[in-house]
């Protein structure tokens, strides 16, 4: 009988949380996670968010079904790195997001969600 123990560095991470846009989204598409980065870029605070549907609410129109295909993919396992799409902020104006999507799994393995960690690629694209 004994017990085995497996960690992860996690530093690099914690260290990206305050400089990267991190969210995430249940099995149902519903916002559970919203960093700070991502409040302070997008202008909606955690209470805004949570619970509301990211696709429907807070993606553009002509980047709904892509956005969601995305997620559909994370869900079934497979994750996208480096997809392109705009989010609209709290005060209208338009954002260029390059995200990594991440299929979120809990302690048996069974998937639970999607948790994206983006970039605003805004100004490297108007240059």
């Amino acid at each position: 009988i004994g017990v085995v123990g497996i960690g992860q560095d996690i530093t690099g991470r914690i260290a990206q949380e305050r400089e990267a846009p991190i969210f995430g989204v249940d099995i149902d598409g519903k916002v559970n996670v919203w960093n700070q980065c991502a409040m302070r870029l997008v202008g909606y605070t955690t209470e805004e968010v949570m619970g509301y549907s990211l696709v429907q609410e807070f993606i553009t129109d002509d980047f709904k079904v892509p956005v969601q295909t995305v997620l559909d993919q994370a869900l079934r396992g497979e994750e996208t790195a480096n997809f392109e799409f705009p989010l609209i902020t709290k005060g209208g104006a338009r954002i260029e997001i390059l995200l990594n999507a991440t299929t979120r799994r809990d302690e048996q393995g069974n998937i639970i969600g999607v948790v994206g960690i983006g970039q605003d690629i805004t100004a490297r694209l108007a240059q």
